[in-house]
């Protein structure tokens, strides 16, 4: 995934004056959505710069740090640092004592791309056919939708919001999105009968010197909680098991010979009352079971599971070779 082109502001990108108001910014950002998003015939690469430049504009405190940087204020004349910034673990990419930030990790697929097709999919079918949709993303049409049309929204945002955590992890990582589980894993972002948590693919596969990960990012609109090794929350259908569910289309890796480290269930920071929560140890081959919250998923990744210890040089090559050849897209 990259960035926007050297040079380029995130103003110019939005298609808008610096000086801009709040609300002009918002409908710019939503506007250039619109025009870029691959599922409505825009370029990915577009898109993926819109949303890094509302990332550093959008809000109050980004666009006036983003501000402060453009114009050439020294660090000290600049706010403190956010505790996100004060927190951050820099893996790989920067020199002993650079505040440069590190290259980002190797990433391929389309992050939230099969969710947001499901989602234009089954909003379509819910307007109804010949029903001219003007704007799939109209806040007003999501708040009235059905639960699981909101709830594939939701998943697309969560996976995007996931895959730029990821992407921030640095060289030493490679990270796939989207990736195909069975034959016709499109079928999935086609059907409306399916539970949310059958998706037919794995949101991302990370690899890097702590192990290999499968991961799935959830937004279920409501508190998630530990039982057994599984979690529940009210939001979700009775007798839904997600974590049952994502070790086992995880278990497609054993056909590209490689042993997954643990599946992981990624959730917002308010969903989970732990940062990382373990729902089952890994035993031999049979990977470990956890929770994490999103603001969590960075230090759980670098830091890697206790007695795993890290993964040699050649080894890494050699999964990532290996993940190269077999992984397939949805």
């Amino acid at each position: 995934m990259t960035d926007a082109a050297p040079g380029t502001t995130p103003y110019d990108v939005l298609g808008v004056d610096r000086h801009a108001s709040a609300e002009e910014l918002r409908r710019a950002y939503r506007r250039r959505q619109r025009q870029t998003h691959p599922d409505l015939g825009g370029d990915p690469a577009a898109f993926h710069a819109v949303q890094i430049a509302w990332e550093r504009v959008g809000t109050p405190a980004g666009r006036a740090e983003y501000d402060h940087t453009a114009a050439g204020a020294p660090r000290s004349a600049r706010s403190a640092p956010t505790e996100d910034e004060g927190t951050r673990v820099w893996t790989t990419g920067t020199g002993r004592g650079s505040a440069r930030p590190p290259s980002p990790a190797r990433s391929y697929g389309h992050p939230g791309g099969a969710s947001r097709q499901r989602y234009l999919t089954l909003v379509r079918e819910w307007v109804g056919r010949g029903v001219d949709l003007a704007d799939p993303y109209e806040e007003d049409l999501v708040r009235r939708a059905p639960r699981e049309v909101r709830h594939a929204l939701a998943d697309a945002l969560a996976e995007e919001a996931t895959a730029r955590i990821l992407s921030n992890l640095g060289p030493s990582f490679a990270v796939w999105h989207d990736v195909a589980t069975a034959p016709d894993s499109g079928a999935w972002t086609r059907s409306a009968g399916l539970s949310p948590s059958e998706s037919a693919k794995i949101d991302h596969v990370v690899l890097g010197p702590t192990g290999v990960f499968v991961l799935q990012s959830e937004d279920w609109g409501a508190p998630a909680r530990p039982r057994g090794s599984e979690l529940v929350s009210d939001a979700l259908p009775a007798g839904e098991r997600p974590v049952r569910s994502l070790a086992r289309r995880a278990g497609i890796a054993r056909s590209w010979g490689v042993a997954v480290t643990a599946v992981v269930l990624v959730l917002p920071d308010d969903a989970l009352g732990e940062d990382v929560v373990l729902l089952r140890r890994g035993r031999g081959r049979r990977p470990a079971r956890l929770a994490v919250r999103r603001g969590s998923l960075t230090f759980l990744l670098t830091v890697g599971l206790p007695g795993t210890g890290r993964l040699p040089d050649a080894a890494f090559f050699e999964i990532r070779t290996r993940l190269q050849q077999h992984i397939r897209f949805v």
